[in-house]
């Protein structure tokens, strides 16, 4: 008897029990109905999407700051690290300055501003203070001093992401300039955080659908879709300039490491979906970095490179500053020469980098682009509040895949990219967990990710000597047997977990010493 197919709504009800993507996506229309059909009621859901933000920033800096670590002491070479982080800034200056010729070039050949002929004296320049809260971008003084912490405690407690990466490499330094044999048991406690971070995320993803339904019907609400029909023209445009430069991404990326953007697009389609629902990169930063590992990049390349493009690498957001430039020099009647346009560029390139984490930093950023220009009132910078919101999307989107393209390449440039595991990983297959914090090590394949089920396959391994601690069904702890000893390097090929049977190294001879070579 031939099995029974479930019927559509069995099917249905099944891809949204089991299917991020689609409850999010599910989510992600429903907010905009809602905030269509109910635009006060709609405003209130808003605590949801800014709730989950908050649970997520709660777990980034303990989350960089362990697989950073763990990066640089298995790496075992702290001069690789530095070179990983010296290509990384060359590759965001470049990808960052192509970002910002891009969209002078589109605003040029467009004229999104072009025929609004606006009075600048009847803009509301107050309304900017007020959305940029009286701050201002830091000066580049200010900005690396914000980068040094004053406190181990307080660079977590402020979520200071960059003190948090100066932090983490100085403890990983000390890590390799100490040795295992030290401290011994540094390392293999910050491997297990790591893991309970993760788990930790799994279980705040699946908040994820209320947050973008929140976050859609608030931003529907309170800005309403009528606003796209006033700048049509502006939206459109940066919206092309953006996917004319994820076209170029692609080429870049499959240039450098011949994977596609493509099939990346869709193993990220999850994270994407949620980043786009709640305007925030930050929201999915814990998946993709476990992402970017499962796919073959290198613990210490993608704990550097990632969270500093966050702060180095906004393809987007210098996308937007760049044409929303033009547009407000054109709106108010002001013909900017080639000249001042250069101008732009060079200011642009100073005020992004120290956008991220300040109220209102695009705002910021323009009208101190505006005063260096000094052609263009400050007030007309106004003329974006209304359509800045819509824009994140744009924004987001972008700068989440310039920086995951960025871990991607720098990765290859220093030789730290398993190009068969990323093809692997991005084709769909199944492939082997990394060798990271569940110090498996034995090329096992993991049936689940973490970041789903919060759990990993428990196992014995780890560099040095952690522990079979947990084993799965019938598990049986070993002590790990140090370097040198016969099958040592954590037990990597007799590893004990749930479903071994018999290891070719006797537990009873595995504390023998080894004999001497020669």
């Amino acid at each position: 008897m031939p099995p029974s197919v479930p019927s559509l709504p069995r099917r249905v009800a099944r891809i949204l029990r089991t299917s991020l993507f689609a409850q999010v996506a599910c989510a992600l229309v429903l907010g905009i109905v809602v905030g269509k059909l109910w635009p006060d009621a709609a405003t209130a859901f808003q605590p949801l999407g800014d709730g989950f933000t908050r649970l997520i920033k709660a777990v980034i800096s303990p989350l960089v700051f362990c697989v950073v670590v763990v990066g640089i002491a298995k790496a075992g070479d702290l001069k690789a690290f530095g070179r990983i982080g010296v290509k990384a800034l060359i590759w965001f200056e470049v990808a960052s300055t192509a970002a910002l010729v891009i969209g002078l070039v589109a605003a040029n050949l467009v004229g999104p501003g072009k025929g609004m002929n606006v009075d600048p004296a009847r803009l509301d320049a107050s309304a900017v203070e007020q959305t940029t809260g009286g701050g201002h971008l830091p000066s580049t003084t200010e900005f690396v001093l914000n980068a040094l912490p004053q406190s181990f405690i307080g660079a977590f407690a402020e979520n200071e992401l960059l003190q948090v990466l100066v932090l983490a490499c100085l403890v990983g330094a000390a890590l390799l300039h100490l040795g295992h044999t030290r401290v011994p048991k540094i390392l293999p406690a910050v491997e297990q955080a790591q893991e309970i971070i993760f788990a930790v995320v799994g279980f705040i993803m699946r908040l994820a659908p209320l947050a973008v339904f929140g976050a859609m019907a608030h931003l529907v609400g309170q800005y309403g879709l009528g606003v796209m029909k006033t700048y049509a023209k502006l939206i459109v445009l940066c919206y092309a300039a953006a996917a004319l430069f994820v076209v170029l991404l692609a080429v870049a990326l499959k240039a450098v490491t011949g994977l596609s953007l493509w099939k990346f697009l869709r193993y990220i389609r999850e994270e994407m979906l949620l980043a786009l629902g709640t305007a925030s990169t930050e929201s999915v930063m814990p998946r993709v970095m476990q992402k970017l590992r499962r796919a073959g990049a290198r613990d210490d390349a993608v704990g550097l490179v990632l969270p500093t493009g966050y702060s180095f690498n906004l393809d987007g957001a210098s996308l937007y500053l760049s044409i929303g430039t033009l547009f407000i020099a054109q709106a108010v009647g002001v013909d900017l020469s080639p000249g001042q346009q250069i101008t732009v560029i060079l200011v642009l390139m100073l005020t992004s980098k120290g956008m991220a984490g300040i109220p209102g930093s695009a705002f910021l950023a323009l009208s101190a682009t505006a005063s260096s220009l000094g052609a263009i009132p400050a007030g007309a910078v106004a003329l974006l509040l209304g359509v800045d919101r819509i824009m994140d999307s744009m924004r987001v989107v972008t700068n989440l895949l310039g920086n995951c393209v960025a871990v991607f390449a720098v990765s290859r440039w220093e030789g730290a990219l398993d190009t068969v595991r990323a093809k692997q990983a991005l084709d769909g297959e199944r492939v082997a967990a990394p060798d990271d914090g569940n110090g498996d090590g034995d090329g096992k394949v993991d049936d689940k990710d973490a970041g789903d089920s919060g759990n990993r396959d428990a196992s014995t391994g780890g560099r040095g000597g952690v522990d079979g601690d947990g084993a799965g069904e019938g598990g049986v702890r070993h002590r790990a047997v140090p370097d040198g000893v016969a099958g040592g390097d954590g037990l990597r090929d007799g590893a004990v977990s749930g479903d071994a049977t018999e290891s070719p190294i006797p537990a009873q001879k595995a504390k023998e010493p080894a004999p001497e070579a020669g």
